[in-house]
């Protein structure tokens, strides 16, 4: 919004999102200004407790020894990976429970579990949980890609399970004992890996006043795990105005004439601020200076050098790090100007050069004479 927040500005309609691999090489595209879809969920009359009277369907995971005994015990496993404090997972709790439950009733031999990563904070960290709620599906013990990302209500949670067990080899014939079923053929599952982090590139409109832009994790549908977010990142270019990372041609042209020492147009290039520790992430202040350059053509645009000044900042545990980039532009401006001398000033120079010379021989001659010449005896 605006600084009267009236009109919405979209900052940030140009910049695409690619998901890359732990070497920094793109993986997959992720969209360009393009915001992630709310996932629906169930309204539900009865509380979670009046839910449990009738038992618990959805087994709480009690230790890291329970953890493993449990899948061990299922071959199949659809896991609930939640955080008590946050609001999307107390919105999940009476669906998964009644999931749980429809589960049961259908008597579809998958697992069902939820884990408190407030109490269990080890076995989160262990599945490199990074976000709640975190819905798995295990086969063999072992976590099957990508989790799951869709809808959350009990028919859709029911209709992923059933695709994954007729995927599955060993139980892909689950129901061919109830006659009455009509057994559906699905299609295999299209996902794509998930990969550790993400590329950001394109521009942003901004006013030329004081100002920061942000890159941090973000969610519509998950509460983030903050001590999981690293916000370590490298800044493959950064610059302010018309210079960009390939400038035209007239501005290489007059660059030419600036040592390239005195250049400050993109100070922060191919930089790499690594977080090694959790809840840091570094912030950089930058000094923008306008650089005019009346060189040559008259319709050079307006550069922008700037200085920058980058340290890490602690955060408290339960605020997601950001790397933030802060702004300021500077009152005063670098003017580079090439100028010539005109031909009477070299005439005059050159005058002044012979004057100069002729009154220094003179000098020299006169003291020459007295030293040297004959007395009188």
């Amino acid at each position: 919004w605006d600084v009267l927040g009236t009109n919405r500005q979209n900052v940030t309609k140009n910049v695409e999102k690619w998901q890359v691999d732990e070497w920094g090489t793109r993986k997959s595209f992720s969209g360009r200004n393009r915001e992630a879809r709310e996932l629906r969920y169930e309204e539900h009359e009865e509380t979670l407790e009046e839910l449990h009277e009738d038992g618990v369907h959805a087994k709480p995971i009690n230790d890291d020894k329970h953890w493993k005994t449990f899948l061990e015990h299922n071959d199949l496993a659809f896991i609930n990976f939640y955080a008590p404090w946050c609001m999307w997972c107390q919105r999940l709790h009476p669906t998964w429970e009644k999931f749980a439950e429809e589960l049961d009733r259908e008597e579809m031999p998958v697992g069902v579990a939820t884990v408190d990563c407030v109490k269990h904070q080890k076995i989160c960290r262990s599945e490199g949980i990074q976000a709640f709620p975190t819905l798995r599906w295990y086969e063999g013990a072992k976590f099957q890609e990508p989790p799951y990302k869709s809808d959350r209500t009990v028919a859709a949670l029911t209709s992923f399970a059933k695709r994954k067990m007729d995927l599955n080899e060993k139980f892909k014939d689950w129901s061919a004992k109830d006659k009455s079923k009509d057994k559906t053929h699905y299609r295999e599952l299209y996902s794509t890996p998930e990969n550790p982090g993400c590329q950001v590139s394109g521009t942003l409109m901004v006013n030329r006043v004081p100002g920061n832009f942000h890159i941090e994790a973000k969610s519509k549908n998950h509460n983030l795990n903050a001590a999981m977010t690293n916000l370590t990142h490298r800044v493959n270019h950064l610059s302010f105005g018309d210079m960009g990372k390939t400038p035209s041609r007239q501005v290489k042209r007059a660059l030419k004439h600036i040592p390239e020492s005195l250049q400050q147009f993109t100070p922060l290039d191919s930089k790499f601020y690594p977080s090694d520790k959790f809840h840091q992430a570094y912030h950089h202040h930058i000094k923008v200076v306008s650089t005019h350059l009346n060189i040559g053509s008259s319709n050079l645009p307006t550069l922008y050098q700037f200085l920058e000044q980058s340290q890490i900042v602690s955060y408290d545990e339960v605020n997601v790090p950001e790397a933030r980039f802060t702004y300021d532009l500077s009152p005063m401006s670098v003017v580079v100007e090439k100028t010539g001398r005109k031909w009477y000033d070299y005439l005059t120079s050159l005058s002044a050069i012979i004057g100069g010379t002729f009154t220094t021989l003179g000098l020299i001659d006169a003291v020459l004479y007295k030293v040297f010449k004959p007395k009188k005896l």
